[in-house]
């Protein structure tokens, strides 16, 4: 039986801009199970970001119900939702947002500060994830000293730390050139293959045609969710 990990149910959200309300999601209804690969794609304006905001308990709906692992984020406090993100959601950014003064093993460790454990337990929990993502030999070097794809290496494995419920990866390889793009995109395979459950806001079809299930937003509605039958790896 599958485990659902997600649970959107009639999403709405609006925004109040000036004098008008604009629509950016109109009643989205959405499954995902634990251990699946989505992409989510969709134009500028299609509503992706703010359900990749509302998924990632960046924002809550205007109207609907959303379930993560069991839990109703939909109703939750500022403070829940703080501990929602912290625990059950390694967030992959398109700019990497990783701290420029502090090395690659810091940076990981950072997330495992506010979960209250001890310093020992932290670096080797980050020392671990690091050496999963092949950057063993780059721990004690801080950003600007790693290529485009160490950082984002260092990003995912800073995601990953903490073993969240969900990795949700925002155009992650936006600021990366095609070779680089591959070798990320090869790793998120591996991070599947263990059984990670994997969300891809996207919109280039290269890096879509990674994922198992793509799911296509126009104009704030779900236009088309389909299973990929042939996923790149």
């Amino acid at each position: 039986m599958n485990e659902k990990i997600i649970h959107l149910e009639s999403i709405v959200k609006n925004y109040k801009v000036g004098t008008q309300i604009v629509r950016a999601l109109r009643s989205v209804t959405i499954d995902i199970n634990k251990g699946e690969y989505v992409a989510i794609m969709g134009a500028s304006g299609s509503g992706k970001s703010t359900l990749m905001n509302i998924i990632g308990c960046l924002d809550t709906p205007t109207s609907g119900k959303y379930v993560l692992n069991g839990k109703d984020a939909s109703r939750l406090s500022d403070d829940q939702l703080a501990e929602i993100r912290n625990t059950e959601i390694g967030f992959i950014f398109q700019v990497f947002n990783l701290l420029p003064r502090n090395t690659a093993l810091e940076n990981v460790m950072l997330p495992l500060v506010y979960s209250g454990i001890r310093k020992n337990e932290r670096k080797r929990m980050a020392v671990e994830t690091l050496t999963d993502v092949g950057l063993d030999d780059r721990m004690l070097h801080r950003p600007n000293e790693l290529s485009g794809g160490q950082r984002q290496r260092v990003a995912v494995a800073r995601a990953l730390v903490n073993k969240p419920s969900l990795l949700l990866a925002d155009e992650p390889t936006g600021n990366l050139d095609s070779k680089i793009s591959e070798e990320i995109m090869e790793l998120f395979a591996e991070i599947h293959r263990k059984g990670n459950t994997l969300l891809i806001v996207t919109h280039e079809e290269d890096i879509a045609k990674h994922a198992h299930r793509i799911i296509r937003l126009k104009d704030g509605e779900v236009e088309s969710d389909i299973i990929n039958p042939n996923p790149i790896y």
